[in-house]
C-alpha cells in the first residue's frame, strides 16, 4: 500500500451512485475516501474545516448545488482539486463548474477505470474532462468573435495559432492552415501554455478569455 494515499471526499445525493463509487475507489490501493455526502451543506461545513485532496460532485442536489459548494469551498482551499461527476453534459452547467473553481468535469458513464483516472489526473495537476463536454467547450470559445482573441504576451504567430485552437482546429489541421510544420505547431503551443501558465488546451483558451 503507498506511504501516502490520495485522500478524496465525494458529494452525490442519490445512494446507489454513492456507494457505487464508495465501493469502486476503496479497491484503488492509492486513493482514500474521507467521507460521502448526500447534500451540499453537510459537505461544505465538514469540508470547510476538513479539507480533502480531491473532490467529487455532483452538480443538481437537494438544496445548495455542487457548484456552490466548490465557489465557496475554494475560497477557503483554494488547492483543494475539485471535479465535476455528473449526467449533464450541457456547455452551460461545464462552464459554471469551472468558473466556480473545479479543474475537472467527467460524466457519470464514464468507464470505471477512465474515472481512477481521471482522479489521478487532476491530482497530478491535469485538468480530465470528457471529450463531448472539452469539445463543447472549445465550440463555445469557436463561437465567440475571434478578434477577442488576441494577447500582448503572445507574438503574432502564437496569436494566430490560440484563435486556430479556439476553432477546435487539431494540430495537423493547423499546420496545414499556416504551411508549418506539425513540430512547430507543436512548439508554438508549448510557448502559448508557457507563457499563460496553463497545462492545456481548454486551460488556455480560458485563462485567455478572463484576461480579456
Amino acid at each position: 500500500m503507498p506511504a501516502t494515499r490520495i485522500k478524496i471526499a465525494i458529494i452525490e445525493d442519490e445512494e446507489v451512485i454513492r456507494h457505487s463509487l464508495l465501493t469502486l475507489l476503496c479497491l484503488q490501493e492509492e486513493l482514500e475516501v474521507v467521507e460521502t455526502f448526500e447534500d451540499g451543506e453537510s459537505a461544505l461545513a465538514y469540508l470547510k474545516k476538513k479539507p480533502v485532496e480531491v473532490l467529487l460532485f455532483d452538480i443538481n442536489l437537494t438544496g445548495m448545488s455542487g457548484i456552490e459548494v466548490v465557489a465557496r469551498l475554494k475560497v477557503l482551499h483554494p488547492y483543494m482539486q475539485c471535479m465535476a461527476l455528473t449526467s449533464y453534459d450541457d456547455a452551460e452547467n461545464a462552464f459554471n463548474a469551472l468558473k466556480a473553481g473545479a479543474t475537472g468535469y467527467i460524466l457519470k458513464n464514464t468507464e470505471p477505470q477512465k474515472l481512477v483516472e481521471a482522479i489521478r489526473e487532476i491530482h497530478s495537476g491535469g485538468s480530465p474532462m470528457s471529450s463531448q463536454i472539452a469539445r463543447l467547450v472549445v465550440m463555445e470559445f469557436a463561437a465567440r468573435k475571434t478578434e477577442v482573441f488576441h494577447s500582448e504576451v503572445l507574438s503574432r504567430r502564437e496569436n494566430e495559432i490560440l484563435v486556430l485552437l479556439s476553432k477546435g482546429l487539431r494540430y495537423k489541421e493547423i499546420a496545414a492552415q499556416l504551411f508549418i510544420s506539425i513540430e512547430t505547431v507543436r512548439t508554438h503551443i508549448r510557448n502559448i501554455y508557457e507563457k499563460l501558465q496553463v497545462k492545456t488546451r481548454t486551460e488556455a483558451l480560458s485563462r485567455f478569455h478572463n484576461k480579456q
